[in-house]
């Protein structure tokens, strides 16, 4: 009750405000759909909706205005989380409704949270998404340590002649030992889109996102350039729809 107390002072007395715009499209075609009912309401009430729109032929929601925690919490390590969260509901007729919890709303900043939907199918009539902690505010484990040099052995490892820019990366989802962490083969693009979102927040100045987004780039290039393993870095949550839960966010920095 503390924290709901605290949170209900800091958006009445010094909060600021972002937009929120919901795009929502079938998973099966990609197509728009328009008519969708969407609900907005905080993560910490989710009973309390304070927002609701429709879907127009783009399958987009016009962009609200919601309440956010003050612009400076996030240019500065702060022990307050500079982000608001809210749950997003969309019922569409012949489909899945859909709910995700925890979608980020920065001050000053315009969100676009996609929904992908799902056609309803027997026994299934609901999917619910989560959206962890962004990881600069979030509890996570350390990075997986590693030695600088790595030794290369007889198993076949090959250094490539040329630094090569790949479709795909390979994320192998837990430490290089572990033969039995799945891999996921991730679109280069969508690979660096979602590390950075999970490592910058789109307030801070244009000149330390391309700083950092180039940071992403040298290292992950580096690991094919060497075959080594891309560890775990973007998919601290064990569930690949994490990929599309983090789109919020990439629209925020400006990613395409």
């Amino acid at each position: 009750m503390q924290e709901k107390s605290f949170w209900r002072a800091m958006q009445t007395e010094n909060a600021d405000r972002g937009r929120l715009r919901v795009d929502v499209t079938s998973m099966l075609e990609n197509t728009p759909l328009e008519g969708a009912k969407v609900s907005i309401s905080y993560t910490g009430e989710p009973d309390q909706v304070i927002e609701e729109l429709t879907t127009d032929e783009s399958g987009q929601t016009e962009a609200v205005e919601l309440m956010t925690p003050p612009l400076e919490y996030s240019l500065e390590p702060s022990e307050y989380q500079p982000y608001s969260e809210y749950n997003i509901h969309v019922d569409v007729p012949g489909f899945e409704s859909v709910n995700v919890s925890g979608s980020e709303l920065l001050a000053n900043e315009t969100s676009i949270q996609p929904i992908r939907m799902i056609p309803l199918t027997e026994g299934e009539d609901f999917e619910r998404i989560v959206i962890p902690a962004h990881t600069l505010f979030g509890d996570y484990p350390e990075k997986i340590p590693e030695d600088e040099v790595k030794p290369v052995d007889d198993s076949g490892e090959i250094v490539l002649s040329r630094v090569v820019v790949p479709e795909y990366v390979v994320v192998h989802d837990g430490v290089p030992s572990d033969s039995t962490a799945a891999n996921y083969y991730v679109r280069y693009r969508d690979y660096i889109k979602n590390v950075a979102c999970s490592e910058i927040y789109s307030t801070w100045p244009d000149s330390t996102i391309r700083a950092n987004v180039l940071a992403i780039m040298s290292f992950t290039l580096n690991r094919v350039y060497t075959e080594w393993c891309i560890c775990n870095r973007a998919f601290r949550i064990k569930k690949f729809n994490y990929l599309r839960q983090l789109s919020a966010q990439r629209a925020q920095i400006g990613l395409k």
